[in-house]
């Protein structure tokens, strides 16, 4: 299967617009933002150009059969049959989550949310004018994130109106298990706390693991529960600009749907047809995607352990995210910049996720193999030169 899509090359990107490319000079390797270097699967390409070739970009309407095909999509991946008037596009999760607070907000409403964690979490309670409220994922020894259920029933307050959940868990790379979801949900409910799932990565989920949808648990659980979900990092389509929510509350839907209409700005027509070409015939090719990047896993996974001492790393459960700890290296400045300025590689700064990520930095593994092997060997080296000078 691997024969039939070529995942070795990677696109020239630097004479495009892309973020990933373009923010750094020339001799710096990328590897930070959460998009792929591989091209998107062949039927995405092939119904955006027949898109093209009609050549008239009008206003879009919610093509009926794109819910369709999310509806079948989630009955087929996680046995969940939601109904179509519950699912509701939004241009991106982040937009999606944001709009979700701001239909709930209210004076000395509190917002939880579990750190380190995507950065744009960090920003959602005080752009709603909420209360930020944190609660630390817990670590074992051997440095797998986890959630204590005790833990995470303290920090919810009286205060506490909604809890923004980051499932599979970005940058950790974890897949909550059942126990977990259960451990979150019952909590939520017994506080009468909205759950917003961000579930964006939850279709590469690697061998071993299941995801479970928080919705999925209970009918009175998917009550209190808006999910979020994209094909944006599973078909590598984020520049298109397409997510979409399922809010099973009708009196919550209706709020959260015209706050979409007023604010959202409205869908993009090839995000729309990107989506459904995604969802109708693209899970051939995103079988053989999670092969590739299973591969890239485990081959990061060795090469830290053998080659980078100092640093360690847990094997993502899920996502194309590696969450590197650097901290017994006391790395100067601080690990981001010395791998940008040493190893003129670019990574994620662990910081930005949150007080707990400082001495982390995040590792994009999406990407030919090739590209990973140059990556690392960079680091490697610059490792190796700060060693000697010490």
């Amino acid at each position: 299967m691997e024969n039939k899509f070529n995942f070795e090359i990677c696109p020239e990107r630097r004479t495009t617009e892309s973020l990933k490319w373009r923010v750094y000079a020339e001799d710096i390797l990328p590897m930070w933002v959460a998009d792929m270097d591989f091209l998107s699967p062949p039927p995405v390409i092939e119904a955006l150009q027949q898109r093209v070739e009609h050549g008239v970009f009008g206003y879009a309407i919610d093509p009926p059969s794109l819910k369709q095909a999310i509806v079948a999509w989630l009955e087929s991946r996680y046995n969940w049959r939601v109904n179509e008037e519950e699912i509701i596009f939004v241009p991106s999760v982040v937009s999606g989550f944001n709009l979700v607070t701001m239909a709930l907000r209210a004076p000395g409403a509190g917002l939880l949310i579990q750190t380190p964690v995507y950065p744009p979490f960090l920003n959602v309670a005080r752009q709603a004018g909420m209360k930020d409220q944190r609660v630390p994922l817990s670590r074992d020894t051997e440095g797998r994130y986890y959630v204590d259920g005790e833990r995470f029933r303290a920090a919810l307050t009286p205060e506490t109106r909604m809890f923004l959940l980051c499932n599979p868990h970005n940058p950790v790379g974890r897949v909550f298990t059942r126990e977990e979801l259960w451990a979150m949900a019952e909590a939520c409910l017994e506080r009468d706390v909205l759950i917003c799932s961000d579930e964006i990565h939850c279709d590469l989920v690697y061998s071993g693991h299941t995801h479970i949808p928080i919705a999925t648990l209970d009918p009175a659980v998917a009550q209190k529960t808006v999910t979020l979900m994209s094909p944006s990092k599973t078909f590598n389509v984020a520049g298109l600009k397409f997510a979409f929510a399922i809010v099973p509350d009708p009196a919550l839907r209706k709020t959260f749907k015209q706050l979409v209409h007023d604010l959202g700005g409205g869908m993009n027509i090839m995000g729309l047809v990107a989506a459904e070409a995604a969802y109708t015939r693209g899970a051939e090719w995103l079988q053989a995607l999670l092969g590739v990047l299973e591969a890239n896993r485990d081959f990061l996974y060795e090469f830290v352990h053998n080659e980078l001492p100092g640093v360690k790393m847990n094997r993502p459960e899920a996502t194309y995210l590696a969450w590197l700890d650097c901290r017994d290296l006391d790395l100067q400045p601080n690990p981001y910049e010395f791998f940008l300025n040493e190893a003129r590689v670019a990574l994620n700064n662990g910081r930005d996720f949150g007080q707990e990520g400082r001495g982390f930095v995040r590792l994009n593994f999406g990407c030919p193999r090739a590209v990973l092997e140059r990556g690392l060997m960079r680091m490697k080296e610059a490792l190796e030169r700060a060693r000697m000078v010490s």
